[in-house]
């Protein structure tokens, strides 16, 4: 285990764009987690100047180091605090899309017949289905009903229970083509049960998939809570980059030229997502086997399949 660790972290750090998105997701979530260390300040702390009054829509040359909103709050606090927020949902919808859309993808694919059928008839109806306007019926229908549930936890919950679809269809087709190979025929034979073949065969074969597809699920997240939060549907009560947003455009940073107000947590998505869509695509390529080898013996071997009319 620990020499394969070495073995990924050598060919990982030879790679300058799977070290980039390292470096942007590590530092965005460093700074959620240590972010009371990085301010002395609450996010909901008013800035006040001399002369006791607020300091309201305060450039970063007043006020440092990103200035203040129309109430005087610090936008470098609600930054990182609202990091917190931002990625705790994306990363939790994330796995939750991941798992759902894992568990049916190889139900379907391993089971095949009328499991598959009905398994993927789900999946393709809510593949239909605009994702956006959904959610809005959603999110604002769990919203009246008076749950007693935070709505964090309800956009959490809505974007994990729509977002795992494509991942249901890309699991399933690697299914089919796994549960045909010889090392699964011969552990069938020797009369292991689905169970065993599915943790032991199936699971480990398409784990690196898994793991690519998280990592780049957890990007679509974090920007449809941003979304989401933008249009007036998050928790106003714990900001995130979304909410920071909404507040901005609905209080006029626009017109009142204050870029330091909107701009800082646009930046804040765009960093996060493209780290995670390069740290995805790197890890699929590095984890997946698929690109250069062929198992045709079983799961440890692996034996590499010529280029066709190569000697």
């Amino acid at each position: 285990m620990r020499r394969n660790l070495l073995e990924f972290w050598r060919t990982f750090s030879r790679n300058k764009l799977g070290l980039l998105g390292g470096f942007l997701v590590l530092t965005a979530i460093l700074a959620a987690v240590f972010a009371p260390a990085l301010t002395p300040h609450q996010p909901t702390d008013v800035m006040r100047g001399a002369n006791g009054r607020g300091l309201t829509f305060s450039p970063p040359s007043v006020h440092g180091p990103l200035g203040t909103d129309d109430a005087g709050r610090d936008i470098w606090t609600e930054l990182i605090y609202g990091a917190r927020v931002s990625l705790t949902v994306g990363f939790t919808a994330g796995f939750i899309a991941m798992f759902v859309g894992s568990l049916f993808g190889i139900t379907a694919g391993y089971f095949g017949g009328w499991i598959d059928n009905l398994l993927m008839r789900v999946t393709d109806v809510l593949l239909v289905i605009p994702d956006l306007p959904l959610m809005l019926v959603l999110v604002a229908t769990l919203r009246q009903m008076n749950l007693h549930v935070s709505p964090l936890l309800i956009i959490i919950l809505v974007i994990g229970l729509l977002y795992w679809t494509s991942t249901a269809r890309l699991i399933r087709s690697q299914v089919l083509t796994i549960k045909e190979r010889q090392f699964v025929s011969r552990a069938r034979a020797i009369g292991a049960g689905h169970g065993h073949i599915i943790r032991k065969h199936v699971l480990p074969q398409i784990m690196p998939l898994i793991v690519a597809n998280t990592v780049l699920t957890i990007s679509t997240a974090i920007l449809v809570e941003s979304g989401l939060a933008f249009l007036g549907l998050g928790d106003p009560t714990k900001p995130s980059w979304g909410t920071m947003l909404n507040f901005a455009f609905d209080r006029n940073a626009v017109t009142n030229g204050a870029w330091w107000f909107y701009l800082p947590p646009g930046l804040a998505i765009v960093w996060v997502s493209l780290g995670c869509i390069l740290l995805g695509n790197v890890l699929e390529e590095m984890l997946n086997p698929r690109l250069t080898t062929h198992h045709l013996e079983g799961d440890e071997n692996m034996i590499a399949i010529p280029a066709p009319g190569a000697k």
